[in-house]
C-alpha cells in the first residue's frame, strides 16, 4: 500500500494481511476525517495486489462509539452539512461492503451506532470478550444503523435494541452466531490473523469474485441468485489460479497462486 499520512488511522501490513486500527481517541468516534480516511484506505487496499485480506479493529478499549456528537454542531453549521455528512457515511459503509479484499472486523470493545454499521458492513466478525454491539441513538435523539443491523440480528432482538438502546454482549453475539468467536481481548488480533492468513492463502482472484458474487446475490431471489452464482462459477473456472488449484489437487501439493 502506498505511503499516506493518516490522522485517524494506524495501518500495518504483514505478508498479505493489512491491519487497520481506528485511531481517533478517546473512543474512535466517527467524524469527517475518519470517514474520509477509512474510505480512502479501503479503496487503496482494493487496488493493492499485495493486500489480500484486511483486519479492522480499534485502538484503546472501544472499537467505535458511533457518531461524533461533540462535533455535530460544527458539522450542521457547514453548508449542506447534514446531507454531506450522511452521504459520506453511506459511502463509507459501501466502501467496506464492496471492498474487493475481505474485511474482518476484530471488535476490541463496544461498537455503537455507526460503529455497529461499520462492523455489519464487514465480511467476518470476531469479538473480544469486552466487546458489544448496540444502537444507542434512541437516547440521544437520533436514529440510524438499523438497516445494517438487519444483516446481523433477527426481528425481535433488533427492535428491542433499537427501542431500548440495549447492549448485546460478545458472549451473546457468539451464541446468536453474529460473530465467529468470542476470545479474551489479548488473543483477539491473533485469532483474527489466523482467519486472515487462511483467506490470504487462497487464490486472490477467486476470493475477489466470491466477494463480488456474495454481495450481488444478497438481495436476489433464490432462482436469480443461484443463476448468477453459476455464471460466476464458470468465470472463476477459467482463471489460471483455478487451473493451478486443480493441478495441485491432483498432484497432492500446495497450490501456487498468481492472482490471474
Amino acid at each position: 500500500m502506498p505511503a499516506y499520512d493518516f490522522s485517524t488511522l494506524r495501518i500495518a501490513q504483514e505478508g498479505h494481511v493489512a491491519t487497520v486500527w481506528l485511531a481517533n481517541p478517546p473512543v474512535n468516534a466517527v467524524n469527517t476525517a475518519l470517514i474520509q480516511e477509512l474510505t480512502l484506505a479501503l479503496d487503496m487496499f482494493g487496488e493493492d495486489p499485495d493486500v489480500r485480506c484486511v483486519i479492522l479493529t480499534g485502538e484503546g478499549k472501544v472499537f467505535c462509539a458511533g457518531a461524533d456528537l461533540k462535533g455535530r454542531a460544527q458539522m450542521l453549521a457547514e453548508p449542506a452539512g447534514l446531507p454531506q455528512h450522511s452521504r459520506r457515511t453511506r459511502e463509507l459503509f459501501h466502501a467496506l461492503r464492496e471492498c474487493p479484499k475481505p474485511v474482518i472486523a476484530a471488535l476490541n470493545g463496544p461498537a455503537l451506532g455507526a460503529g455497529l454499521g461499520i462492523a455489519a458492513s464487514c465480511d467476518i466478525l470476531i469479538a473480544a470478550d469486552t466487546a458489544c454491539l448496540a444502537l444507542p441513538e434512541v437516547d440521544v435523539g437520533l436514529l440510524g444503523g438499523v438497516k445494517h443491523a438487519q444483516r446481523l440480528f433477527g426481528h425481535s432482538r433488533l427492535r428491542r435494541m433499537m427501542l431500548t438502546g440495549m447492549r448485546v454482549s460478545a458472549q451473546e453475539l457468539y451464541r446468536l452466531g453474529v460473530v465467529e468467536a468470542c476470545v479474551p481481548a489479548a488473543e483477539l488480533l491473533a485469532a483474527a490473523g489466523d482467519i486472515a492468513r487462511q483467506i490470504a492463502s487462497k487464490s486472490p482472484i477467486s476470493v475477489q469474485l466470491m466477494i463480488q458474487t456474495a454481495n450481488a446475490i444478497e438481495d436476489m431471489s433464490l432462482r436469480d441468485g443461484y443463476r448468477y452464482e453459476q455464471d460466476m462459477t464458470a468465470q472463476v473456472a477459467k482463471t489460471e489460479d483455478a487451473q493451478e488449484a486443480r493441478r495441485a489437487f491432483l498432484e497432492k501439493r500446495a497450490p501456487v497462486f498468481t492472482g490471474r
